[in-house]
């Protein structure tokens, strides 16, 4: 991929709702916790945060209330070199999330209460796009801004408008959350429309489903469900150049995280890890995420790109909090060695 110009610096703008999120302390459930630890989050701001730390220049596009909560993590994504002049102010709240952990066991759980943030409250016209997108090359949003409401999902649509009319690469998460559809339209009368604009996307084959109606042979592998998948999806999304997906399995008693790329007519897998202990699963999919746009971006091979957003999503599944809070050569160190239990001295 190159710039317009020739060059191939590439600049990243992405959008979507910044998040305070509240994590129930020392393994404890909802019901039993005395304490929450706060994150900042965002899945469109962990993509931001990962691919600022590999070194490619990001800015990040919200609306946020004018507080100290806000105000305090914004200062936080500008510590890990994310552009925050964009962003605009207004509304009367951030967005809020809840998790509680899940212990191989018992899977985690998340309660959401963002109706009425200031994200959800966007309205067309709010952001000027001309001048937020000036000087990108690649716009990156995820579905989970189209759920929220249908001013923010309207929103959607104006910056995407904007993006193609300006020549930009178009990046889509499908990003599917249930309990987020809540204003009266079902995901696949909302998401179509505004994913025929990806160049690149990632996806999973259950928001597939609901997006599309289309379903993989369950009977089938991972790997060949994947190739059914983009057989059938880019008949819907025409632009489609490149596809990618995270996998889990039980391997054993241990998880195993791994990946699949599609460009062209080419398909690419990556074997992934074994994760022998997940501190924190959230995020996980949004710096494989960064990792498919970091390899993209800086014109890798196919394969390693998948074994480069595979890593990434591996690595964060190591960290507390949502933002893969790792550098390029932890990424290459553990595709070239695997996992490793030792210290660095």
């Amino acid at each position: 991929m190159q710039k317009r110009d020739g060059t191939t610096a590439v600049r990243l703008a992405a959008f979507g709702e910044f998040l305070l999120r509240l994590h129930s302390n020392s393994g404890k459930r909802f019901g039993q916790s005395d304490g929450y630890i706060p994150y900042y989050a965002g899945a469109e701001a962990n993509v931001c945060v990962l691919l600022s730390r590999l070194g490619i220049s990001t800015e990040y596009i919200t609306r946020v209330p004018d507080n100290d909560l806000a105000v305090t993590g914004l200062q936080q994504l500008k510590g890990h070199g994310v552009g925050t002049g964009r962003i605009v102010y207004g509304g009367d709240r951030l967005g809020l999330y809840f998790t509680e952990s899940g212990n191989g066991i018992r899977p985690g759980r998340v309660i959401y209460d963002r109706a009425g943030s200031s994200f959800a409250t966007l309205q067309p016209g709010d952001i000027a796009w001309s001048s937020a997108l000036a000087d990108i090359d690649v716009f990156h949003w995820s579905g989970v801004a189209a759920a929220l409401s249908a001013s923010s999902a309207a929103v959607c649509a104006e910056a995407l408008e904007a993006a193609r009319a300006a020549g930009l690469t178009i990046s889509s998460d499908f990003n599917y959350r249930a309990t987020l559809w809540k204003y009266g339209q079902h995901p696949s009368a909302v998401m179509p429309a505004l994913l025929q604009h990806s160049d690149m996307t990632v996806a999973d084959l259950d928001a597939v489903n609901v997006y599309y109606n289309i379903e993989a042979d369950k009977q089938l592998s991972p790997e060949k469900r994947f190739e059914q998948c983009y057989d059938q999806l880019r008949r819907h999304m025409p632009k489609l150049k490149t596809l990618a997906m995270s996998f889990r399995k039980i391997q054993g008693n241990q998880l195993v995280y791994f990946g699949a790329l599609a460009q062209g007519d080419q398909y690419y897998f990556s074997e992934g890890f074994t994760v022998p202990q997940v501190t924190d699963q959230i995020g996980a999919g949004d710096a494989f995420t960064a990792g498919v746009l970091f390899g993209v971006m800086n014109q890798y091979p196919p394969q390693r790109i998948i074994d480069f957003a595979v890593a990434c999503g591996t690595l964060k599944q190591s960290i507390h909090g949502d933002w893969a809070l790792v550098n390029e050569r932890e990424v290459t160190d553990l595709m070239a060695n695997g996992p490793s239990g030792r210290i660095v001295r």
